[in-house]
């Protein structure tokens, strides 16, 4: 019986090795959970190329927004854990919208094979060119005088433009008006366009339009100030502690994923993102590379999870 369970053993390890190694053997499709434009769809398109490259097949970015990216997601846990389906996703479905959305289709702590934190990046306090606010204390000025007033816009209900904003209220006693979107991209269009009168964006999204003068930025909500956007200060050093917000991206696959697998496309992507190609386009414009393991994903997405659930609650922030 021994030799017996010690030869199926082998076997077993014989044939996840030879799906490893095999991997893919069809085109692989990178689901967004958002719509074309954003910082997450950023991160697909800018890795398939090089894992196709590398792994001789179609990576190909498939957009399924809605729902604040639970649409996406929920579609991902229900897939086929065979490593032709991802979800490159922003924190929000997978530490946020668990606390916000009642009658989820999906558990974020036990329905995903986590595969990598992808990048990160504080958000920005940004506001039209043409907005009388120079500064945060103008806009918290204005606040005080005209309470739930001030427009701003989010890539959705949940997302962490959304609850930067909520911070922000609450961190200064001020109300503004929330604006959710179905994604990052049209927020920011009706932003440039003067439909809304402010956002915490990712840096990397409304990067250029700073540059621009499209946009005009107030603060960075990092603990330090963002290389690309040296002459911002951070929320603290405009006087508001303790709204300190990094938005991240990540890939996950469905619960079940074959162990080599899963090892083989951490591997794959950690070296996508570390591409120097790819990795200046994302520094470039203030992302920073994390690609880091599973288990120090898993370690992270817990303590994320916590803490945002934490800010809801004491927030009483709901999306119903």
């Amino acid at each position: 019986m021994k030799k017996l369970l010690g030869a199926l053993a082998i076997g077993i390890a014989a044939t996840t090795l030879v799906h490893a190694q095999d991997w893919p053997q069809k085109p692989v499709t990178l689901v967004v959970p958002f719509p074309a434009g954003g910082s997450t769809d950023m991160v697909g398109r800018a890795i398939g190329p090089k894992l196709a490259d590398k792994l001789h097949q179609p990576f190909l970015v498939d957009n399924k927004a809605g729902a604040t990216g639970t649409i996406g997601a929920t579609f991902v846990k229900r897939a086929a854990p065979d490593g032709t389906t991802f979800l490159v996703t922003s924190l929000g479905p997978l530490v946020i919208a668990p606390h916000l959305i009642k009658g989820m289709q999906y558990d974020a702590l036990k329905d995903f094979d986590l595969i990598t934190v992808a990048v990160q990046a504080p958000n920005v306090f940004v506001v039209p060119a043409n907005s009388p606010h120079k500064t945060v204390a103008d806009v918290i000025a204005y606040e005080k005088k005209n309470p739930g007033k001030m427009t701003f816009a989010s890539s959705g209900n949940g997302s962490s433009d959304h609850l930067t904003a909520e911070l922000f209220w609450q961190q200064t006693g001020t109300t503004g008006l929330h604006v959710p979107y179905k994604g990052g991209a049209p927020a920011i269009t009706d932003l440039l366009g003067g439909q809304v009168d402010g956002s915490f964006q990712n840096v990397n999204a409304v990067f250029q339009h700073i540059k621009g003068g499209k946009l005009k930025a107030l603060a960075v909500t990092g603990d330090k100030r963002s290389p690309v956007l040296p002459d911002v200060p951070t929320m603290a050093e405009a006087g508001v502690k303790n709204v300190e917000v990094y938005s991240w991206q990540a890939i996950v696959a469905p619960k079940g994923l074959p162990p080599a697998v899963r090892t083989k496309a951490n591997e794959s992507m950690v070296a996508a993102l570390n591409d120097p190609a790819v990795k200046q386009q994302f520094t470039a414009i203030g992302l920073e590379v994390v690609g880091n393991t599973p288990a120090q994903f898993a370690t992270f997405q817990k303590q994320e999870f916590d803490r945002w659930k934490k800010v809801i609650d004491t927030g009483k922030i709901t999306i119903d």
